[in-house]
C-alpha cells in the first residue's frame, strides 16, 4: 500500500505547452534542462505557436505569453523578467545607408517582417519615447514567422530585424550586428505561464509551474 501511495503522489503524466520559440529557448527550455532529470515519469510536449491560442479549446495544459498578453479568466505566473527589443542591422547593411534616427526612418529601410496570425497579418513595430507611442509598418523582401530566421537574415545583411534584446546580446559584443533606435524601444512585461483558473492543475504541472516561477 505505501508503495502504491508513493506512486500516486510521484508527478507523472504528459504536460502540453503551447509558446513561441523564443520563450522556448530563452525560459522553457533551461527550466526542463534542470527539472526533468528528477522526475523521469514527466513527459512535456511543446509546440510552437505564435498565435493567440486557445489552451482550453486546443487542449494544451499550460501557455506561454507576455504578461499584457493573458486572457483575464487565466491564472498566469511569472516566469521571466520584463523584457526589451532591439533593432538591429549587420554592418554591411549600413555601409551603404543611413543610420535611423526616428522609427519613422524604417519606412526607408530594408527591413524584416514578422507575421502574426492573431494580428491581422505583419507585426507593426512598436516604439515609445516621452509617453509618446508609435506604431511603424515596416517592407522588405523577407517576412518570416519566427525569430530565429528574422536573426539569420539581418547577420546576413539582408535588412533590419526588431528582435528580443537578449537574442542579440553577444552579436553586438562581437560587432556582428549593430544597434539602433535603442532609445525608442520600451520595456514591456516579460513572459507568464498562463492555465484555466476553473481546472485543478496535475502534479505534474504544478511542479512545472514551481521550477518555472520568476523569482527576481
Amino acid at each position: 500500500m505505501a508503495a502504491l501511495s508513493a506512486m500516486r503522489d510521484t508527478p507523472s503524466g504528459t504536460i502540453r505547452i503551447t509558446a513561441h520559440d523564443h520563450a522556448i529557448r530563452a525560459v522553457l527550455w533551461p527550466a526542463l534542462q534542470a527539472l526533468l532529470p528528477d522526475y523521469p515519469d514527466i513527459k512535456v510536449e511543446i509546440v510552437i505557436d505564435y498565435g493567440l491560442t486557445d489552451i482550453v479549446a486546443e487542449r494544451f495544459d499550460a501557455g506561454v505569453r507576455l504578461g499584457e498578453m493573458v486572457a483575464k479568466d487565466m491564472i498566469a505566473v511569472r516566469i521571466g523578467p520584463d523584457m526589451r527589443s532591439a533593432v538591429v542591422g549587420a554592418p554591411s547593411y549600413f555601409a551603404h545607408r543611413p543610420r535611423p534616427k526616428t522609427p519613422r526612418d524604417l519606412t526607408a529601410h530594408a527591413c524584416i517582417n514578422l507575421r502574426l496570425p492573431t494580428h491581422g497579418g505583419l507585426y507593426a513595430w512598436e516604439f515609445e519615447k516621452g509617453g509618446r507611442e508609435i506604431r511603424v509598418r515596416v517592407d522588405g523582401q523577407l517576412v518570416f514567422n519566427g525569430t530565429a530566421p528574422m536573426l539569420d537574415a539581418a547577420l546576413a545583411g539582408f535588412g533590419l530585424a526588431y528582435v528580443p534584446k537578449d537574442t542579440v546580446r553577444a552579436y553586438l559584443a562581437d560587432g556582428s550586428l549593430v544597434r539602433v533606435l535603442a532609445d525608442w524601444c520600451p520595456l514591456y512585461p516579460g513572459y507568464h505561464l498562463h492555465y484555466p483558473s476553473r481546472r485543478q492543475p496535475t502534479a505534474a504541472l504544478a511542479v512545472l509551474v514551481n521550477a518555472l516561477r520568476y523569482r527576481g
